[in-house]
């Protein structure tokens, strides 16, 4: 290797982490016509995940209370998360790791990090919350009855059930990120479609008028731009603003994904197969980089291209869309100024289109199915990036399992399996989820400072991000710190 190249990854292994490999970058796919679907995918894991809890949930609470000028918050956060995932991104087409193991190379140690990660995700994802509130929409499809108070033990074991579906998808496939990549083509295509269908029903043009000038902060309803209302619930208005787009950790996943998904050097290391259907994959505990010769800063070039279209393509055009469609279709229904939160609110949209019709029936199942959905990737989410954990940070776990990161994923699995069945009686979900979301935007302003640091630190100098991007992590940590004062002192 020569010592050009060593003088600007020589830190890399100061945190007790092994050293990097090194190795020339796979060449990318072709990515011609209809090739290119198959070539991206992260991004639409990622944007599945962002369909169902700021979109469905904490979106429509704020804007019925609020109005659709706050939209412009999510035209914001949303372009800050594009830039922030692609720079998470860039280390792992880099060194084939995740960003979270990037973050364990920096001072003061791995382990450090490695806790302190662990705990956000369980934080911001331990808590079972969009399986409670899909359950809430599946108890108005069987009974035509809104949940309340005294059918909270009903909705708990509809919940459970929801969780232990989501568990069994995780155990069957080759590749877990491919199988997540499948389903949330199928998902997002049909709520994305569904949604759209709903809106031009009964939606009346003043609400795409609102939805459309909302992004800019104006108040189509009272003619006036209306940044942020006043006498907010400032809990409410910063799990809104972390969950537009994805948020927190969920945004960190994205990393792992793409891992598994074989992007640059992700494709030398391994990825995590399934437990049924999957057969053992060597991954490897540290990852592996290339110099920045000719040849492979052209083919750094065509993996960038994939990223560019996974991200501004697929999950920031989805994202604002995923916002604004639900936005149009509740404001359009619901009586503004009305709190719709309560453990039926994700069936409170399809009681209020008329109890049994076949358009409240069609609302409840794309609830149910959205926050399915959620769940499930958050949920692998998680679970996934604690295995790269402590995959990478603990010799003595990879000695326990023998090599097989199944071991580890599954264990992992099943802790979190049983600490679910215990916190969907903690609170309703929707509490459970504005909590997370708000850890959600701590998590935002560390990480955003975080991976700058790391891509400006570890990245030889021909890989390191431009002078406006660097300036944008920096905007976004003020953007969520911002929020995350708000509901602390206000």
């Amino acid at each position: 290797m020569p010592d050009t190249f060593l003088s600007d990854t020589r830190d890399e292994g100061r945190s007790g982490l092994g050293r990097w490999r090194q190795a020339e970058l796979p060449e990318p796919p072709p990515t011609k016509g209809f090739q290119l679907l198959g070539v991206i995918g992260p991004g639409v894991i990622l944007l599945g995940a962002a369909l169902g809890s700021g979109e469905w949930l904490l979106g429509p609470a704020t804007f019925v209370k609020y109005g659709l000028a706050l939209l412009w918050v999510t035209g914001v956060a949303v372009f800050f998360q594009t830039v922030f995932n692609m720079e998470l991104v860039r280390y792992t087409l880099y060194t084939g790791e995740p960003a979270v193991v990037g973050f364990m190379r920096t001072r003061p140690h791995a382990g450090f990090w490695a806790v302190f990660y662990a705990l956000m995700y369980l934080l911001q994802s331990g808590w079972p919350a969009w399986a409670g509130a899909a359950a809430g929409a599946i108890f108005f499809l069987a009974t035509g009855n809104l949940a309340g108070d005294g059918q909270v033990e009903q909705v708990y074991w509809i919940g459970v059930g929801v969780y232990l579906l989501c568990v069994a998808i995780l155990l069957v496939g080759r590749r877990i990120e491919r199988t997540l990549e499948l389903l949330n083509w199928v998902m997002v295509a049909v709520i994305l479609c569904g949604l759209l269908l709903l809106c031009l029903l009964v939606a009346p043009p003043s609400k795409w008028i609102g939805a459309v000038v909302g992004f800019a902060g104006y108040d189509w309803d009272r003619g006036h731009f209306a940044l942020l209302p006043p006498g907010a619930d400032w809990f409410l208005i910063g799990a809104f603003a972390a969950y537009s787009g994805t948020g927190g950790v969920g945004n960190l996943s994205l990393s792992n994904w793409s891992r598994d998904k074989g992007f640059g050097m992700g494709r030398v290391v391994g990825y995590i197969p399934a437990a049924v259907g999957g057969h053992e994959v060597a991954l490897a505990p540290t990852g592996c980089v290339f110099p920045p010769t000719a040849d492979n800063m052209q083919r750094w070039r065509g993996w960038w291209r994939i990223v560019r279209v996974d991200q501004w393509g697929v999950f920031f055009c989805g994202a604002l869309l995923g916002m604004a469609l639900p936005a149009i279709l509740y404001t359009s229904v619901i009586a503004s100024g009305e709190d719709i939160r309560g453990p039926g609110i994700a069936a409170k949209l399809a009681q209020s289109l008329g109890g049994g019709s076949w358009l409240a029936l069609m609302v409840a199942f794309m609830g149910a199915w959205m926050l399915f959905k959620t769940q499930l990737n958050s949920l692998e989410g998680m679970v996934r990036a604690v295995t790269d954990i402590l995959w990478t940070g603990s010799g003595r776990v990879r000695r326990w399992s023998n090599g097989d990161v199944r071991w580890v994923y599954y264990g992992v699995l099943g802790l979190f399996v049983v600490w679910a069945l215990v916190a969907l009686g903690l609170a309703q979900p929707i509490i459970l989820l504005q909590l997370g979301a708000n850890i959600a935007g701590f998590v935002m302003v560390v990480a955003s400072l975080h991976i700058l640091y790391v891509n400006t630190t570890m990245l030889p100098l021909e890989l390191r991000p431009p002078l406006w991007r660097r300036a944008a992590l920096v905007a976004m940590a003020l953007f969520y710190g911002f929020f995350v004062a708000l509901w602390l002192f206000g």
